[in-house]
């Protein structure tokens, strides 16, 4: 009987032993995103599910961010993951402006996940319709996203390049207000402010409330000097809202600049970790990536490890050769 029994036990700790294992195994990392509401959290929160359905081990908890501070934050290792833009990515990584120090943790998973287009609303009754008017105006009510985003530093770099300044605007009397994605929404829907301005993946989800609400709006258009000046001053790309992207904001195709965005890990974040990330991605590559967010249908693994704005993490590596194009 006793032998019976030890063979039980034996066996019963030996079935046990691999849930032991993998528990202690799991390890949680944080992944800093943008503003909730916006196309980063909802990315990032989409394939943190989708990471932990392939890798049970690996548990990725999402956490508000901005563009600028994401790069610091990661390179900081406050948090081991983050979402940022490819062209302030470079920058921190340089010690360039904004950034006053070289970012030199940061490392990545590629780029292209997702083409971040600025987006420029204007209440139809609320006067110009031309951008570099519509900015240099007395009394202008204009909402842009919080201080720490990518977002309001661009604004900040268009209104430099028009010779005027948030300062400026509101010694005017007018209102330059700041605030996550949802309240600069209700602001405009609530006529504090008559324009709106932000960068997000198409189709951006505010915009697309507000094209359904009472207030409407359009679209403005990039003109062509504002574009040319962010790309050959800053590395921004050019981009245009396809015919139909926001029907009821739109009449046609309307030019804009874009950015893109890069997917950011610490130095310190294990190969093997960076690896499983990075394959899961290249792994689901098409509709399960656009099921998340459709912006993400534009990811082309044989093109994002050709980004050089931050070395490429060698777990990254590593899934680009084996399934990416990468050359050996």
């Amino acid at each position: 009987m006793s032998l019976i029994i030890t063979r039980r036990a034996a066996l019963g700790v030996a079935l046990a032993a691999p849930f032991i294992r993998v528990a202690a195994a799991q390890q949680t990392f944080e992944w800093v995103a943008g503003s909730v509401g916006g196309g980063w959290y909802t990315m990032a929160a989409g394939l943190s599910a989708l990471i932990k359905d392939e890798n049970p081990e690996l548990q990725i908890r999402v956490t508000p961010g901005g563009g600028l501070a994401n790069s610091t934050r990661v390179n900081n290792n406050q948090s081991p993951m983050g979402w940022g833009i490819d062209a302030f990515a470079a920058s921190a990584r340089k010690g360039e402006d904004p950034y006053t120090t070289k970012h030199e943790n940061l490392r990545s998973l590629g780029t292209g996940y997702s083409p971040t287009e600025h987006h420029f609303l204007r209440h139809k009754e609320a006067g110009p319709t031309d951008m570099r008017a519509i900015l240099t105006q007395k009394g202008l009510k204009l909402g842009v996203p919080q201080r720490s985003s990518t977002d309001e530093m661009t604004m900040q770099r268009i209104l430099k390049f028009l010779g005027t300044s948030p300062e400026r605007i509101r010694d005017e009397g007018g209102r330059y207000q700041t605030g996550s994605y949802a309240d600069i929404a209700s602001a405009y829907t609530d006529g504090q402010v008559d324009y709106l301005y932000a960068a997000l993946a198409r189709p951006a989800a505010i915009f697309t409330e507000v094209a359904q609400g009472r207030r409407g709006g359009a679209l403005v258009e990039f003109p062509a000097d504002i574009r040319k000046h962010l790309a050959d001053t800053y590395a921004y790309a050019e981009g245009v809202l396809p015919a139909g992207t926001y029907p009821q904001l739109q009449t046609g195709p309307v030019n804009v600049t874009s950015m893109d965005s890069v997917i950011m890990v610490h130095a310190g974040v294990p190969e093997e970790v960076a690896y499983k990330v990075t394959k899961t991605l290249i792994r689901n590559k098409g509709p399960r990536l656009v099921a998340i967010h459709a912006s993400m249908g534009a990811w082309d693994p044989a093109t994002s490890w050709k980004y050089t704005g931050l070395p490429l993490h060698p777990g990254a590596a590593k899934a680009f050769r084996e399934g990416g194009g990468m050359p050996a």
